[in-house]
């Protein structure tokens, strides 16, 4: 399915939760606040908060450094 993520268009597997598409990219394990479609959700929802055709995914994560 198409989602835009970060305002860029991606691919995601049909049925994917927002847990998914983190893994999938690389950041379950590091943390980050995710919004779909201009909602805020909590880790506590990642896993159960379906992606469907079209939604509009922001994620931010830190970056240290000195």
């Amino acid at each position: 399915m198409r989602i835009r993520l970060n305002g860029q268009p991606h691919e995601a597997p049909d049925n994917s939760t927002l847990a998914d598409l983190l893994r999938d990219l690389g950041l379950a394990d590091r943390p980050a606040a995710a919004e779909v479609n201009r909602t805020l959700v909590p880790k506590a929802e990642h896993a159960s908060r379906r992606l469907t055709e079209g939604d509009e995914v922001e994620l931010v994560t830190l970056v240290g450094g000195g």
